[in-house]
């Protein structure tokens, strides 16, 4: 009795030591997995080393506070193995706190790409001071477990093209364009490419009473109103439903395999990149012509022969946006011919004798702006070869955060998380004539 005793412990001394053995190789793997610890090109063989590890190690509760039995005498009979095999361990290195149904799981932190490039966000969470679930922080920016959402960013820009006649406000001739492109991190091809049938990424265009015209991808679309039936080529990126009561929404999802392909297509052009935009729409604005306009302006000219006499009149129009924004980077481009020897300006312009411009640059503008927005530019040029013959004037401008048309954008369903949406104007071709 005392030889089958000490065989027994003999036992469990030596399962003992192979039970710890196995858990270190267990941790090993999950640091050898965990992006954190090694480099994006490891990913491969971290892969094939969790799934030979996880059947190895035994499983273990994910509580950290359930109660520990206390050890087994040596005569009790062993539990086979197959009474644990309910228990499934997540293979991850940390994991969130069981959560009840009525409170919504905690969310991942976002991806590299959304702390350090167009698709950044503020809400991004510090890895000092959070749990790391699964988030990258090395050139691929994404590896998520399924329990994850994954992070796309949305970029919405309009163009606003204008001329403008003398000082009449009814020859205003204006155009509005605008695009969405959405940003995916580089990481998100190996979750698509690992799933044969990744989430559908669903997202619904809002506030389209202002647009003339919605054109999806060009190539890429497929419509319910004609059956699914391709509009453009058999390849696609995007579906659209129009068949939905709400005449001021859109809803719109994407064919995943062929966005997997395309990004493929991507990053075999550009390996090193965070991030990969594809434009998905294109849209028009209706205008109303002068009252569209963020700058409205007026030009007046008066040439003799020895001078030549220029007033650029303009005007901030904060009713033109959905929300009114401050224009920066605003430039005026003035081309004047016979010959200038001579230029004053108020304010103080630039002559570039050889573009034969003058050139303002003018502090930003919004509706807090001395006089609202509204001023002038005049110059005076003395010639040599007069008299000069009126041209046409260019302006630039841009504004950040907002956008003309009011368009918005949320994501529908699950899958995926809106970790920014990006929105500005900018001129197009902006001229204006005497």
């Amino acid at each position: 009795m005392a030889l089958m005793n000490r065989n027994s412990s003999s036992e469990e001394l030596t399962k003992t030591k192979l039970s710890a053995s196995s858990n270190e190789k267990g941790n090993n793997d999950l640091l050898a997995w965990d992006p954190l610890f090694k480099h994006s090109g490891d990913s491969s063989s971290s892969t094939s080393t969790i799934s030979s590890s996880s059947s190895a190690r035994p499983t273990t509760p994910l509580s950290v506070g359930t109660l520990v039995p206390p050890p087994r005498p040596a005569s009790r009979p062993k539990l086979p193995a197959g009474k644990l095999g309910g228990i499934n361990e997540i293979p991850r290195p940390f994991s969130p706190p069981v959560t009840s149904n009525s409170s919504p799981p905690p969310s991942a932190p976002l991806a590299r790409a959304e702390s350090s490039s167009s698709i950044s966000s503020s809400a991004s969470l510090s890895a000092a001071n959070t749990p790391t679930i699964g988030v990258s922080r090395g050139p691929s920016p994404v590896s998520l477990g399924n329990q994850d959402t994954l992070p796309v960013a949305v970029a919405l820009t309009e163009s606003v093209n204008a001329y403008f006649k003398g000082a009449d406000p009814t020859k205003c001739i204006v155009k509005i364009t605008g695009d969405m492109t959405v940003s995916f991190p580089s990481g998100i091809i190996k979750v698509f490419t690992s799933n044969p049938c990744p989430a559908v990424l669903c997202f619904r265009v809002k506030n389209t009473s202002k647009l003339e015209q919605i054109l999806p991808n060009a190539q890429l679309v497929y419509s319910t109103e004609e059956k699914l039936k391709p509009i453009f080529s058999l390849l696609f990126f995007a579906y659209s439903d129009t068949s939905q009561n709400d005449l001021n929404t859109r809803d719109f999802w994407m064919n995943m395999q062929a966005v997997t392909v395309y990004l493929k297509k991507l990053s075999e052009q550009n390996p090193s990149a965070s991030y990969y935009n594809v434009d998905v729409l294109k849209y028009q604005v209706s205008s109303n012509g002068i009252q569209s306009t963020p700058l409205n302006l007026a030009t007046y000219w008066k040439c003799n022969a020895s001078t030549t006499d220029v007033r650029v009149d303009y005007k901030y129009n904060p009713a033109s946006m959905a929300v009114p924004s401050m224009l920066s980077n605003i430039q005026v481009m003035v081309p004047v011919d016979g010959g200038v020897m001579n230029m004053q300006s108020l304010p103080p312009a630039k002559w570039n004798a050889e573009q034969m411009k003058a050139f303002w640059k003018l502090s930003d503008i919004s509706e807090k702006s001395e006089n609202g927005g509204s001023g002038s530019l005049r110059a005076k040029f003395d010639l040599s070869d007069g008299p000069s013959k009126p041209a046409t004037l260019a302006v630039q401008f841009i504004s950040e955060g907002s956008i003309l048309s009011g368009v918005d954008i949320e994501l529908v369903g699950t899958g995926y998380r809106l970790s920014l949406i990006k929105k500005r104007f900018a001129t197009g071709r902006y001229m204006a004539d005497c």
